[in-house]
């Protein structure tokens, strides 16, 4: 069994722009393909592509956010994989529906005999607590394997043995706890990724979605700045970090 204190994020997609040769911009400072994507139909809106303001793409993108129009940041999508994180976390984050896309773990096919589980960032450093709930998910899992193996006997009956295993895990799974490891395929576009972050990486944030937005945010910003430069991190009240937003709601 093995315990993660720690998520996993990995970048899986992000955009590819291919500049149209008949109406080209002019291009000032750094800047990547997603952000160059949003500038472009920023432009295309005043077919301001000469560039007359004379704005690095960066600058051009912080104007966007100053002014609220983040409508252009929805085309750049982005694709990350979430390992590490619990079943409690997914049930949060999967509430955010719109700019997003989810494929995530199935417990009705796959085997959770050797399940693996996420230690609420709550209880790590203390002994006690850690061993008192690693007693607990221990006990859980264990009971897991002896229902499967149960109700494979009571479906016997059941020729089909996909559909057979597919009956007993289904069923098996509610005792599993929510600290149950997972992993989902997240994408979502910069706009959403902004609305996700800025919700989740606050003070108020439940502990666990704070430090996946963390750790996305951090991601993100060395993948796109200018998408999410004016999201800053800091060490809040109770001694973890967060992250707080100049530009809400863009």
């Amino acid at each position: 069994m093995e315990l993660f204190y720690e998520p996993r994020v990995t970048l899986l997609a992000r955009p590819h722009f291919q500049e149209p040769a008949h109406l080209p911009v002019v291009w000032l400072g750094e800047g990547t393909d997603g952000e160059h994507l949003a500038e472009f139909a920023g432009r295309l809106c005043y077919m301001s592509q000469a560039n007359p303001a004379k704005r690095p793409t960066r600058e051009y993108l912080e104007n966007i956010k100053k002014q609220g129009h983040g409508s252009v940041l929805e085309h750049a999508n982005y694709s990350l994989l979430l390992e590490g994180v619990s079943r409690s976390l997914t049930h949060e984050l999967v509430r955010h529906r719109a700019g997003f896309a989810y494929s995530q773990l199935s417990q009705r096919y796959v085997d959770e005999s050797n399940a693996s589980f996420v230690v609420p960032p709550a209880i790590i450093g203390d002994e006690a607590l850690e061993k008192r709930w690693r007693q607990e998910v221990e006990g859980a899992q264990r009971t897991y394997v002896a229902l499967v193996e149960q109700l494979m006997e009571r479906y016997g009956w059941i020729a089909d043995r996909v559909h057979r295993r597919k009956m007993a895990r289904e069923a098996a799974r509610a005792v599993l706890p929510n600290a149950t490891e997972t992993k989902i395929v997240v994408t979502g576009n910069a706009r959403a990724w902004r609305t996700m972050l800025e919700l989740r990486t606050g003070e108020g944030a439940e502990m666990e979605i704070r430090r996946l937005g963390l750790v996305a945010l951090r991601l993100l910003q060395s993948e796109a700045l200018g998408f999410f430069s004016d999201f800053v991190i800091y060490v809040a009240e109770d001694r973890r970090e967060a992250a707080r937003v100049e530009y809400h709601k863009v």
